[in-house]
């Protein structure tokens, strides 16, 4: 303990003028740890930053357009318009947007942290598209506000999507309690670029103002190197948390070698133009009062269930619902995750343990057994199989201790089950 304690203390320390002094800690390897970049973020915050600050240069351009779009269907510069015609049309416009963010914050703020990279990408390429509408809204004057206002409704429901996974990935990337320093660093390096796109978009809307088809050709070519950035800085991140795509590929790799994949290899696998629609597949935390009605059922549901969560499976759709216990910690949630997701890989193809694929042909051979039956029996072959696969995820660098899995907030109690766990 004595060993551990000189460790974690500092070594030595130092600061450039009155700044915040820098404290020095031996590594694992010997090597003395900074505190401070490169250290005191993750791994992928470097790339991630390079080409989010690419995507941010062209979505300043491409805004520059669009605002130019924009000015010109309110009538800048048209002697005809009137100041009130366009104050109704920006009271609209804003309006729209407005009950836009609160509907959509309130249908989907609670699951944006489950598929953060997703929904990062969702919300630039929405961004993209609203940056079209506005282009495209002189060229319709009949149907100039309401226009307008659609693409005010995306910037908005991009403003809460972008704002909260850049939240989320700004707890990621901080690994010293220093947040709030991450944060405002890349709020600057946005600043700055946004700076540079702004005396670019001087020089650049000049040239382009009188020439609509060269306007549109530049706006295709940045939204083009806009979404391209934007994927290749998601894609550079590495998260070390589960959600239910990368537990699916882990787990399914799983089965079929038994090996561990590494967070660098699932998340190179994860698939990043789906995830942000929940999947039915599996429900986490749903009511009890859902599943039962009777004190049979009740019973039913509860035989066999030794963990702290429940859980029904239902065959003929493959969907997979968990009722879990007040007690219910991260591990048991990510327990009963690994058991949904491992009965569905019974109605599906490829290698399993030996154990699984006994009870997969008893499954498919001859009539078909109770869901309740088969989910008591792959209890008992869950309680050998998941110490191993947790070992196995901590060894290749998963953070156990918290998951992204999308978890309603209902919690239950009930009797356990009298029967003996079989380990």
């Amino acid at each position: 303990m004595a060993d551990d304690a000189g460790l974690l203390a500092p070594l030595c320390s130092e600061q450039f003028g009155s700044g915040e002094a820098l404290g020095c800690r031996a590594a694992a390897d010997g090597s003395l740890q900074w505190e401070g970049f490169p250290d005191s973020v993750s791994p992928d915050y470097l790339p991630y930053q390079l080409w989010d600050s690419v995507q941010a240069f062209a979505s300043s351009l491409s805004g520059s357009l669009a605002t130019q779009a924009v000015l010109l269907g309110i009538g800048v510069g048209n002697a005809k318009a009137t100041v009130s015609a366009a104050t109704a049309t920006w009271l609209v416009k804003d309006s729209t947007g407005m009950l836009g963010r609160i509907v959509f914050a309130w249908w989907k703020g609670s699951k944006l942290d489950c598929n953060a990279k997703q929904w990062r990408l969702f919300a630039d390429i929405l961004n993209d598209v609203a940056m079209f509408l506005e282009i495209m809204a002189p060229v319709y004057p009949i149907c100039f506000t309401m226009t307008v206002s659609t693409s005010n409704l995306a910037k908005c429901i991009v403003s809460v999507a972008g704002g909260a996974t850049r939240a989320a990935l700004t707890v990621h990337q901080a690994r010293r309690n220093n947040m709030a320093d991450v944060s405002a660093k890349d709020s600057s390096q946005e600043t700055l670029v946004n700076l540079a796109g702004l005396l670019v978009s001087l020089l650049m809307l000049p040239l382009v103002s009188g020439f609509p088809g060269f306007s549109f050709g530049c706006f295709f070519f940045l939204t083009a190197l806009h979404i391209y950035a934007n994927y290749r800085a998601v894609r550079a991140l590495v998260m070390e948390t589960l959600n239910e795509g990368r537990l699916r590929l882990v787990l399914k790799h799983y089965l079929q070698r038994r090996e561990v994949l590494d967070p660098t290899t699932a998340n190179r696998m994860e698939p990043l133009w789906t995830g942000f629609w929940p999947t039915p597949s599996l429900s986490l935390g749903v009511p009890l009062h859902c599943l039962v009605s009777s004190v049979f059922e009740l019973q039913q549901l509860v035989e066999g269930h030794q963990e702290p969560y429940l859980l029904c499976w239902d065959q003929s759709r493959n969907q997979v619902q968990v009722v879990l216990n007040q007690k219910a910690d991260p591990k048991t949630i990510l327990r009963a995750a690994t058991h949904g997701l491992m009965l569905g890989a019974l109605q599906g193809d490829g290698p399993l343990p030996a154990e699984l694929e006994e009870l997969r042909n008893s499954v498919r051979a001859g009539p078909k057994k109770e869901s309740w039956v088969i989910v008591k029996e792959t209890h008992q072959v869950l309680d050998k199989l998941f110490p191993k696969f947790l070992k196995g995820l901590q060894d290749a660098g998963w953070k156990t201790e918290k998951h992204q899995l999308e978890v309603d907030e209902w919690r239950a109690t009930w009797l356990l089950s009298p029967e003996k766990k079989i380990l």
